[in-house]
């Protein structure tokens, strides 16, 4: 598909591009901020599964600039944000670049030490494995990312996502994570209730009606008398076998008929902005055609790229 072609089927990716945003992404995160006023009092921000940046883009822009260029700020705090991803990216100014493992321990000690021994006010994740189209793959796939890293199916899951928030949040902080909807979307629910009291799945406008594709906002860290971060596969699994069955793989099941769950869900930015399911005309630009601009800032270190020069190779008969 060409720039033009995209541009007009794709009206968020072509604002992304004029308004410089690495990926159409950020204005879901900008969307989600309007609803529920995430960024309020916020001066210590982790971005988890960063790359391309564009979230972090947002973070710079709403918290590190204007405190930056703000003239009575100049003896305040600047905000810090650490982003992390295993891929590298592109400098965005104010932010911190950790290269490693969101589920490695030792990641929350950096964030941590960059932080001064104090602790986040928000974590945010925009990430998500590859998709496959088949959305109970898809939705389970995307919680072993925020849910798990599994040794035996749902049971032996424990969020990554949440296993890093629980060592870097401090109490009363946010979470912001990208969830697929499913089946089993009502135990993520009440697992993530587990920490905070608010917690609502939100849509923003720029995410397509055929995505499944939601945002879990969860407001208020809480962490449950005593917790131990190391405890926190115990936790997780008794909400999805609360018979206490070890063999048991934890599911939603019993979060149905009497014991039904109802999530708060929320559709937010503008609703009668750009719907991101329809194509728009491009601009007129006086005296020409309106020329399409190329991405803001290309993966630097795109996984792809070795099986990109491969086949440039073997075209060429190398």
């Amino acid at each position: 598909m060409g720039k033009a072609s995209r541009d007009k089927r794709d009206i968020y990716y072509r604002k992304a591009k004029e308004e410089g945003w690495r990926a159409r992404s950020a204005f879901k995160l900008l969307q989600i901020d309007e609803e529920f006023n995430i960024f309020e009092g916020v001066k210590r921000v982790v971005d988890l599964c960063a790359a391309p940046g564009s979230w972090s883009q947002v973070l710079s822009r709403k918290l590190y600039l204007p405190a930056k260029l703000a003239p009575d700020e100049k003896d305040g705090i600047i905000p810090l944000i650490v982003a992390i991803d295993l891929q590298p990216m592109a400098p965005i100014e104010g932010v911190i670049q950790v290269q490693g493992d969101i589920t490695n321990a030792r990641t929350a000690e950096v964030v941590i030490r960059h932080f001064d021994g104090c602790k986040a006010d928000l974590v945010v994740c925009d990430g998500a494995p590859d998709v496959t189209g088949l959305h109970d793959m898809d939705e389970f796939v995307q919680s072993q990312l925020i849910l798990a890293v599994s040794t035996k199916l749902c049971s032996q899951n424990f969020f990554v996502g949440l296993t890093i928030v629980t060592n870097v949040l401090k109490e009363g902080g946010k979470f912001i994570a990208k969830i697929f909807r499913g089946k089993d979307t009502s135990l993520l629910y009440c697992q993530l209730k587990l920490f905070f009291p608010v917690v609502t799945f939100a849509k923003p406008k720029s995410s397509r009606n055929s995505s499944i594709e939601a945002f879990a906002v969860c407001e208020n860290y809480s962490p449950p008398e005593g917790f131990n971060p190391k405890d926190l596969h115990r936790l997780l699994e008794k909400v999805g076998s609360p018979s206490g069955v070890e063999d048991t793989d934890c599911c939603s099941g019993w979060l149905e008929g009497p014991n039904k769950v109802y999530i708060p869900f929320l559709a937010c930015g503008d609703l009668s902005g750009y719907d991101s399911d329809r194509s728009y005309p491009l601009p007129k630009v006086a005296g020409g055609t309106y020329q399409s601009l190329d991405p803001v800032q290309p993966p630097i270190a795109p996984p792809y790229k070795r099986a990109l020069e491969l086949k440039k190779a073997s075209s060429q008969g190398i």
